[in-house]
């Protein structure tokens, strides 16, 4: 019998340099609908993916002794806490599957490695970027070669390799939420003029509207696994463009209802499953250069 929303906790995990009250507004609404959720926290740990997975690891399993549910949980997960989650999900426990999660709902993550974090390591483009991200998405006099979360989310990491060898699980639901600059604007991210950063498998480099600003499709694409890109109106985008900036999913009104959809019904079908008819199904082939332009 399918555990009911109401008894399936939600454990919440945030994105790099982020903090658990991003997820204030969701928290909200999963209070106003009974829905129990876990806050995890790895704010201030400058320490790789693997290392915080573990800690992961321990909170669930603490969270579970404290209230005595040992049923299945669903993870939301944002950015970079979702290479946190799957590194628990499927290196740690990819033999055992001791950890019963019913779904993984991530939003903007770099599943391939993160475009950003190559770019900030890159001798010609790096310190522009990190320049222009300063006090907006990096801290003031940022380094990426210290910061070791950066490094293994960089696509030919040791982190994302394990990764990408280890593939998704058969037991668990993996849903995408992505974002789209589908009107152009440049207020949907400024900073970059409402554009994306791609690092490309030739190690080409290209931007893309397909993105949030920081994630592109390309970064996100996961074979097997349900994907949403919003917003799923351009006039939504439109009335709120800095919402679909990748900052502001886990605050977007719009990603909040479609999370709530699927903690309370599980068996919804996504806009589309990440695989051969996705490029045909959603109009955004994965690594297609045409989805480029020139950089200005």
């Amino acid at each position: 019998m399918q555990t009911p929303a109401s008894e399936c906790p939600v454990v919440l995990v945030h994105g790099w340099k982020s903090h658990p009250r991003v997820w204030k507004d969701l928290c909200s609404r999963f209070e106003e609908a009974s829905i129990t959720y876990w806050n995890f926290s790895h704010a201030g740990l400058d320490t790789p993916p693997a290392q915080i997975a573990g800690c992961l690891r321990d909170f669930i399993r603490d969270q579970r002794e404290r209230s005595g549910y040992f049923g299945p949980v669903d993870i939301v997960c944002h950015s970079a806490g979702t290479c946190i989650v799957r590194y628990m999900l499927e290196i740690q426990d990819g033999t055992s599957r001791q950890e019963r999660v019913r779904q993984l709902i991530a939003l903007g993550p770099p599943n391939n490695g993160s475009s950003m974090a190559e770019i900030f390591n890159h001798p010609e483009y790096g310190p522009e970027i990190v320049e222009v991200l300063a006090g907006v998405f990096v801290p003031r006099d940022y380094d990426p070669a210290l910061d070791p979360i950066v490094q293994e989310i960089r696509p030919n990491s040791r982190t994302i390799a394990e990764l990408r060898a280890a593939g998704i699980r058969s037991d668990i639901r993996y849903r995408l939420i992505l974002s789209e600059n589908r009107t152009r604007t440049p207020d949907l991210f400024p900073h970059l003029n409402g554009k994306t950063w791609a690092f490309l498998p030739d190690g080409t480099w290209g931007l893309t509207y397909a993105g949030d600003g920081i994630i592109p499709h390309t970064d996100s694409y996961l074979p097997g696994a349900g994907v949403d890109i919003l917003p799923s109106a351009p006039e939504l985008l439109s009335a709120s463009p800095a919402r679909y900036s990748h900052i502001a999913l886990p605050n977007n009104p719009e990603v909040i209802d479609r999370i709530l959809i699927y903690i309370r019904t599980p068996s919804t079908v996504p806009g589309a499953i990440c695989g051969d008819e996705w490029a045909k199904d959603t109009g955004i082939p994965p690594w297609h250069p045409d989805q480029l332009i020139p950089n200005e």
